[in-house]
C-alpha cells in the first residue's frame, strides 16, 4: 500500500523543465524591460536570483554549465563583456553547491542568507572584473540592486517553491 502510494506520488510529479524555461524568459522580459532612469537603478538582479534559486533548489537539473549558460545569456541581454557575469555565476554556483552539499533540508531562511551572500559575492566580482577590465564601476550606483534583490528574494521563492525538490 505504501509502495503504491510513493510510486503514485512519484508519477504525479512533473519535470520542472518547462517552468525553468518559463522563469528564464520571464526574467530575461524584466531584464531588458525599459524603465525610467529614478527606477532603473533599483531593478533586482533577475537573472542571477532565477540562476541561484535553481541551482539550490533542483540540483539534480541545474548545475554548473546551467549557471555558465545563463551568465552568458546575462552577458548578451545586458551588453556586459562577455563572460563577467558568466564567470561570476559559475564560481558562485560552484561555491553554493559546494557549502550546501552536506546539507540535506534548506529552509527558506538558510536560502534567503545563502541567497543574501551570493548577491553580495556576485556584486563583489563583478567589480573586481570591471577594475580589472579598466571599465568604470560605482560602488554608489550597485548598493541598489543589492538591497531589491535581497528583498525580492522571497517574491520569487513563493513563485517557484512548488517546483523545488
Amino acid at each position: 500500500m505504501l509502495i503504491a502510494k510513493k510510486l503514485r506520488s512519484e508519477k504525479q510529479r512533473k519535470d520542472p523543465l518547462f517552468i525553468i524555461v518559463v522563469s528564464i524568459i520571464i526574467c530575461s522580459i524584466l531584464v531588458v524591460y525599459p524603465m525610467s532612469y529614478v527606477f532603473a537603478g533599483w531593478r533586482p538582479l533577475y537573472m542571477f536570483m532565477i540562476m541561484l534559486f535553481w541551482v539550490l533548489c533542483q540540483p539534480t537539473w541545474c548545475g554548473v554549465w546551467f549557471a555558465f549558460t545563463m551568465g552568458i545569456f546575462t552577458d548578451l541581454l545586458l551588453d556586459a563583456p562577455l563572460g563577467m557575469n558568466a564567470l561570476s555565476y559559475v564560481l558562485i554556483a560552484f561555491l553554493t553547491r559546494y557549502f550546501i552539499r552536506e546539507r540535506r533540508i534548506l529552509t527558506f531562511s538558510n536560502i534567503w542568507i545563502i541567497s543574501m551572500f551570493a548577491i553580495l559575492a556576485h556584486l563583489i566580482l563583478i567589480f573586481a572584473g570591471q577594475v580589472m577590465a579598466g571599465v568604470h564601476f560605482s560602488l554608489a550606483r550597485h548598493w541598489q540592486p543589492l538591497v531589491s534583490s535581497i528583498l525580492c528574494w522571497p517574491i520569487l521563492y513563493y513563485l517557484l517553491k512548488r517546483w523545488r525538490i
